[in-house]
């Protein structure tokens, strides 16, 4: 499964060059990954509702091309990697069909207050994704 999330670059995302600050698409990949799940039957909230959080352990972002404040850029989104206590989301950010950046997040799981195992209902909704 791959999801499309829209985002309007807001001028207050740009920097002094007019363009998107590099710490903003952070926050684009953020929306798509909440997006990506809720799009999947796995609204962010019901699972942290549950006390299952999956933190930010490891970012990596390659920019191409720059978004500027005004435009509409499209975040596509996929599960790339799942183990029973990780998983891995990769995106490309587009503007009319143009890479301007792209990445991965890496996310451990954790239940209530420390690392644990992702809850097997939410494992198996994840694995259709992954092999999807």
């Amino acid at each position: 499964m791959e999801s499309l999330t829209r985002i309007k670059v807001r001028y207050a995302e740009t920097d002094q060059m007019g363009v998107v600050h590099h710490s903003v698409y952070a926050v684009y990949l953020e929306a798509a990954r909440v997006d990506f799940l809720e799009r999947a039957g796995l609204p962010y909230p019901q699972v942290e509702a549950r006390g299952v959080y999956f933190p930010v352990v490891e970012l990596g972002l390659t920019f191409r091309a720059p978004a500027r404040f005004g435009e509409e850029v499209l975040v596509r989104t996929r599960l790339a990697g799942l183990s029973r206590r990780d998983l891995t989301f990769r995106y490309r950010v587009e503007r009319d069909g143009i890479l301007l950046a792209e990445g991965f997040t890496r996310h451990l799981c954790q239940v209530g207050e420390r690392a644990g195992r992702i809850p097997e209902d939410i494992y198996q909704t994840l694995s259709v994704l992954h092999l999807g």
